[in-house]
Formats: structure tokens, sequence, C-alpha cells
């Protein structure tokens, strides 16, 4: 595998997907140990959540996190651009629209994947939010719908091309349509297939507009053979259940060759935020259950995680430290 060479690398080149209950805070504060590089998204927050609730708390994140993307799901013209605002105002690199999630929970609030049967109400979101904020205003949606027919290649065309024409610049794909009223499960299942190329043949009708690709990547190997054909590309689940395999992301990527932290090393590093938010230990010890995915001590690392003794998991750091070396 060959890094590939290139001046002037965007940020956007390697993200990590927005994943509800998975990228919060304290997720991110962690995987930045790990790759300091891609672009991280928040969980997707609704815009009346923002505009009414605690939006001090919901929009909290350590300096270390950035570049970071807030996704908002709305619908409102107005509402969204109050969030854009609110996401320039606190430092987010970028906001973005969800409307791609075909949770039922998002679209009885009228966003995610039912936007796709409406783009033109998606344009009005971009219009009205680009013209209220210098930050990037991006979306993140599937192809198309399934009752579009054919592989939702048209659909997707349109979609591009009315946000394009709004202001967006940067347009994140899942690689699948998507069926409404079933589980987001079943949409990532094979009852919904991945058809990269629909999204390939996007980017060569849309040289101007920089195309995210995601889906079920879960290789080195895939992120560079995806980046032949698009700008960017968007990791998911894969860099939830097993982050240490993201370890390269920034020398092969970015050509950045900081020093690489072993996993105990990094679990050291963590120690003293975990004392200082000991009261967010049921949320945050499970974030780190996968660093040790594949390796011979994974289960014995779990099991002390479990706990939630923080002296107990300082034991097991320094034992780590002491007599393990790592692949």
């Amino acid at each position: 595998m060959i890094a590939i060479q290139e001046k002037n690398i965007p940020a956007d080149k390697i993200s990590i997907a927005p994943m509800l209950d998975w990228t919060d805070r304290h997720f991110r504060y962690f995987l930045r140990f790990i790759c300091h590089r891609p672009v991280f998204y928040t969980e997707m927050i609704a815009s009346p959540a923002l505009i009414l609730g605690q939006r001090d708390e919901l929009l909290k994140y350590d300096p270390s996190e950035q570049p970071l993307v807030l996704q908002v799901g709305g619908s409102d013209p107005s509402q969204m651009s109050d969030c854009a605002k609110f996401a320039e105002d606190y430092g987010f690199y970028a906001v973005n629209i969800n409307a791609g999630c075909p949770s039922s929970r998002v679209q009885s609030g009228q966003f995610g994947a039912i936007l796709m049967k409406t783009p033109e109400r998606v344009a009005d979101c971009v219009a009205s939010m680009c013209s209220k904020v210098k930050i990037p205003v991006t979306v993140k949606t599937r192809i198309s719908l399934v009752q579009a027919g054919g592989d939702g290649f048209d659909q997707l065309f349109r979609f591009a091309s009315l946000v394009f024409d709004a202001g967006c610049r940067h347009l994140i794909i899942h690689a699948r349509q998507a069926k409404l009223n079933i589980s987001p499960k079943e949409n990532r299942s094979d009852r919904l297939p991945l058809n990269y190329d629909v999204v390939y043949r996007l980017k060569k009708s849309f040289p101007d507009l920089f195309i995210t690709i995601n889906g079920n990547i879960l290789s080195i190997d895939s992120i560079s053979t995806h980046l032949k054909h698009t700008n960017g590309v968007m990791i998911g689940r894969w860099a939830y259940g097993n982050p240490y395999a993201l370890k390269d992301i920034d020398r092969l990527f970015y050509h950045d060759d900081h020093p690489v932290l072993s996993r105990f090393e990094i679990m050291e590093r963590m120690i003293p935020y975990l004392f200082d938010n000991q009261k967010h230990l049921s949320v945050i010890l499970p974030h780190l259950m996968g660093l040790f995915h594949g390796q011979p001590n994974a289960k014995n690392f779990k099991k002390t995680l479990m706990t939630r003794d923080l002296n107990e998991i300082q034991r097991m750091i320094q034992f780590g430290l002491s007599h393990f070396e790592e692949d």
C-alpha cells in the first residue's frame, strides 16, 4: 500500500461519521489520541433543541476535537440558519445538514432521509444558512429513496444540483438508497445494497463539488480505492468498533509522521480525563471497549473497564505498559 502523494491536503479527505449515541464529545476526545487530522462530526442535534434547549451543554467540546463539524437535523430554513450561526459562533469548522438518516425518530421531526422527498426544502435551508455564515454549509444524504426506482442516480443528480446551486460545496453520500419506516439496522442490511458506482458517477458530473463517500468502509485499502474516485471518505462503525485501526491514517493520507501512541499509552493519557469526568463513566467507558479489538488481552481489558474502578484501570494500564508489546 502506497501513501497518497498530494499537496494542500484538505482536512475533509478523511472524516468520522456522525453516529447517534457514539460520536459524543467523550469518544471524539479519545479518538484524537489515535488520529489527529481527520474531521470529526458531532452526533446529530435537532434544530429546536439548539434553539430552545441547553445550547452551551449541547455544543460543548474540547479544542483537541477540531476540526469538528456540527450536524443539525431540521427543515425550517429560518431555524437552520440560526443553528448555522450558533455553529460559527461556537467555533465549529463547518455545519452539516442531516438529509439521510432513516430513523423513524428523525422522520417525525421532518428531517433526515424524509428530506429526500423535498430536495427543494434542503436547498432552501442551504441558501438560508449560507447567507448567514462564512463557515462551510454541507449536506449528508443517501443516494435516494427506494421508492424512486432504479439505481437512484437521477434523483441524486437533481438533489446535488439543487443544493449546489444554493451554495453547498461539500456533499457527503452514504452509498445506499434509503427506505422509510424500517429500522436504521435494516437500512444498512443486504436488503439495501451498497452502490458505490452511483457516487463515483455523480463526482464525474460535478467536478466542482467536493464529494465524500460513506458506507461500510472497513479498511485502509478501501479508503485508498475510494479516493481514486471521490474527494473524501467518511468512516462510520469501523472507527467505533476498532478505533486503533485508524492509527496510520495521519501518516498515509496527510503526510503527518507524528509518533503513534500504543494502546496502553492512549489509556494512560485518558486517565486524567476519566478522573475529571467520573460522573460520566457509564457513558465514556463503553467508547473505549474497542481499543484492544483483536488483541489477546482484549477480554481482560473489557472486564476491567466494566468495573468502572479507576484505580483498577490504572493498575491494568501500568501493568500493560511494563509487560506487553503491541503489534
